[in-house]
């Protein structure tokens, strides 16, 4: 549905010890879309991917890092929608043959997300915290008023309250049709070199439990676990430098990391790649039908991506 998180890539430049470091920890399995591309699956069904970033995008200062997408009616519509509220168009729009049709666009502050529309009936998150998905999905940017209105606008999101994070800053909370997807808020003082990025959350049993796993894998800590409202987050750093968080309890409303969370977060390797996105590698192949567009964010990178199977 227009405005669900629908897709999600890890761009990394170590594919296989992606493979390896994340199910453990996730509960996640694999499956071949060809051999350029990986996609993550729970319980069977696809809803995530893998990018591999090689020497020219890290040359150009794209880190390793994980980026949402945001399910459409128009992608072409949206896009132009985007340009006319202020945002970019990072890449596209352009078809993944016999998939669905993409791009990679930049919210007026900074932050970079994908948008997507498939040929098939979408398979996008509907706001249910669901074990091995995504369930929270964060933004910092630097207006957060600013940035809500725009994605309202953009995708009808809808406002869900907010916290006070201390210090005059707020954690403001968005939905859809009384489902939270997320929060919002100002990039603090001591984060001012960091660009406005996504940061995603998925959702585990046991938050102490993968941060362990993760850890013994080669993890690092960017946030140790915290209980917040409703239960309990922890922000972590893959092997490769790909920053995401784990979250457990009932409404993913409760990761809203409390501010010291998200300050230690803030230097998590993801926030850069909000900038400038690598080449997208042949990716935009067509992805097997309800796989949803894995490829889709190679395109991030600036590059036109290498069509395979074109």
């Amino acid at each position: 549905m227009h405005g669900q998180f629908v897709w999600y890539e890890l761009t990394t430049p170590d594919v296989e010890a992606a493979r390896k470091f994340y199910p453990p920890i996730t509960g996640w399995g694999t499956q071949q879309f060809d051999k350029d591309y990986t996609m993550w699956t729970t319980r069977g069904v696809p809803f995530a991917g893998i990018f591999h970033l090689g020497p020219e995008q890290r040359q150009k200062g794209i880190p390793p890092n994980w980026m949402p997408y945001i399910d459409v009616d128009s992608v072409d519509a949206l896009a132009k929608k985007v340009t006319s509220l202020g945002g970019k168009v990072v890449h596209g729009p352009q078809d993944i043959p016999g998939t669905g049709r993409f791009a990679v666009v930049q919210d007026p502050q900074g932050a970079v997300f994908g948008i997507y529309k498939s040929n098939r009936a979408s398979q996008a998150w509907d706001g249910t915290p669901t074990l091995g998905r995504f369930s929270w999905h964060e933004l910092m940017t630097t207006d957060h008023e600013k940035a809500f209105e725009f994605y309202r606008q953009v995708f009808g999101w809808e406002a869900m309250g907010g916290m006070d994070m201390g210090g005059g800053s707020m954690y403001s909370m968005y939905g859809m049709k009384g489902k939270m997807y997320g929060g919002m808020f100002n990039r603090p003082p001591e984060m001012a070199e960091m660009p406005p990025f996504w940061m995603v959350y998925v959702n585990v049993k046991d938050v102490k439990k993968a941060v362990d796993l993760a850890t013994k894998a080669g993890a690092f800590v960017k946030q140790p676990p915290m209980e917040v409202p409703g239960g309990m987050i922890a922000i972590l750093g893959d092997p490769q430098g790909a920053a995401f968080a784990v979250h457990s309890g009932g409404s993913a409303s409760a990761s809203e990391p409390a501010p010291s969370a998200r300050k230690k977060a803030a230097s998590r390797p993801a926030a850069k790649a909000t900038k400038s996105r690598p080449k997208k590698k042949a990716a935009a192949k067509k992805r097997p039908a309800a796989k949803r567009r894995p490829a889709a964010k190679k395109a991030t990178r600036k590059a036109k991506p290498k069509r395979r199977g074109r």
